[in-house]
């Protein structure tokens, strides 16, 4: 399997993809080394993860280089994810490293008269990691740092567009001290992720796009095993006409759509301006959008770097000739960068309409259309018309008021006077065609984890 870089299409490496004999042997090891693991105190198992937690920091410049490399996004931003990681206190890891203990406690829940009530907790077992390109030490630490720490194995298959990041996390989490038969990475490109989830594993939990979601799911119909789908978003933000300062909606909104190229799943795909501020707005957000930087993903200066997949590049050329077509106005961008590699101009949309495929579907890019709307119900009509629910914001000075129109959204995460923001501390669920289940907070722990309960009678 040839390992390319976007910007340059030169090919980095060239791995070797996993049979079903090696699945099949890496299952069969985990499932024999899984009880081992699990009888490890959980303080020596916190101990190897704050290992792995220093390793990131430590490497973070080297890791970040190959990020960028091998999927294109833009140095700082890859060093930022890292970072982000390994933050004292506030970063992924660390939360899970403070929290688990405390989900693992046992519960009794009565004891009267001679009967006690407990409530324990048990690993799954071994479960497979389906993880995603866009954000690869975000998505999968989501996911195997839990899955680890509540005494899981884990089968992890990093996404093909980022197999040589995943090759190094699971190089830094052996030398801080799993067991390579309770970390196994496994390699290849979606048919070897078919492959995975229909091994005889106890969960499977899956980051990437609704179709092949759906398709994972398909696969597992009939099982009763755990799942968990982190899918994709067509998020919507609508800025009021009493918001406090439109140069900064502005400001914060373009960094939420472009960011990371606009390749992530709560990146802003649609905005919602109210009428009686939306020029100042419009004018304000193309003057930030002109202000990125297109270039060398390798250039700290770089803001917009490549497409990590060619094909995008037709997804976003086909949405805006459909927005053109039914009378959408081109501010910006809307078309390949001369440059070699797979870049796309940022790209602004207006006079846009609910029909346009750039306000239905995910577009996974750098581009984004905005409407003006008369009022309050109207924005909200607009935002629940999708068949998606990852997130959705409002910029407003008046709290209550943004409460009142994002109780009425459906999704997952709401924002008030802010944007594509994740917090470790809360659940990252979506609705409807985002997904099902948790990562994140305390229920991306217990998703890891089976109850059983106890029923103890002194005699």
């Amino acid at each position: 399997m040839k390992v390319q870089n976007p910007a340059t299409h030169e090919t980095l490496a060239e791995l070797a993809s996993d049979s079903g004999p090696d699945l099949a042997r890496k299952l069969a090891l985990a499932r024999a080394a899984q009880p081992g693991w699990a009888a490890t105190s959980l303080g020596d198992r916190l101990a190897i993860v704050a290992r792995f937690r220093d390793a990131l920091a430590a490497r973070k410049p080297e890791l970040a280089r190959i990020l960028t490399r091998e999927m294109g996004k833009p140095i700082r931003q890859a060093e930022n994810e890292i970072g982000a990681m390994t933050q004292s206190m506030t970063g992924r890891i660390d939360f899970f490293l403070g929290a688990t203990a405390e989900a693992l406690k046992p519960t009794t829940v009565l004891d009267d008269a001679g009967m006690e009530e407990t409530i324990t907790h048990e690993p799954l077992g071994v479960v497979a990691n389906v993880s995603a390109w866009n954000y690869p030490y975000f998505v999968g630490s989501n996911v195997f740092i839990p899955a680890l720490l509540t005494g899981n194995a884990v089968l992890y298959k990093p996404s093909e567009l980022t197999s040589m990041t995943g090759l190094a996390i699971a190089e830094l989490l052996h030398g801080a001290g799993v067991p390579s038969e309770i970390f196994a990475p496994v390699i290849g490109t979606g048919a070897v992720g078919d492959a995975l989830v229909r091994l005889d594993v106890d969960g499977v939990f899956f980051t990437g796009s609704h179709p092949t979601g759906k398709k994972i799911a398909e696969a597992l119909a009939g099982r009763f095993i755990r799942t968990q789908f982190e899918l994709g978003g067509k998020d919507p933000t609508y800025v009021c006409d009493d918001v406090a300062s439109v140069s900064a909606a502005a400001e914060g909104l373009a960094d939420g759509a472009f960011y990371n190229t606009g390749q992530s799943c709560c990146s802003v795909e649609r905005i919602y301006v109210h009428q009686k501020v939306a020029r100042a707005f419009i004018e304000a957000f193309l003057e930030n959008v002109r202000g990125f930087r297109l270039g060398d993903p390798e250039d700290p200066a770089t803001y917009v770097g490549p497409l990590a997949r060619a094909p995008q590049l037709g997804v976003l050329e086909a949405q805006v000739r459909d927005a053109v077509a039914r009378g959408a106005r081109l501010l910006c961008g809307g078309q390949r960068s001369a440059r070699p590699g797979n870049y796309f101009e940022p790209t602004v949309l207006t006079e846009v309409t609910t029909d346009m495929a750039v306000m239905r579907e995910e577009s996974f890019g750098p581009i984004i259309g905005i409407e003006v709307v008369p009022d309050d119900e109207a924005a909200i009509a607009r935002m629940n018309d999708t068949e998606y629910g990852l997130t959705a914001g409002v910029y407003s000075s008046d709290r209550e008021r943004a409460r009142r129109i994002l109780s009425r959204v459906d999704a997952g995460s709401v924002y008030w006077n802010c944007c594509d923001r994740v917090s470790p501390r809360l659940p990252w669920t979506g609705r409807k065609h985002s997904g099902m289940g948790s990562t994140l907070s305390t229920a991306g722990i217990t998703a890891f984890l089976q109850p059983k309960a106890w029923h103890l009678r002194r005699v």
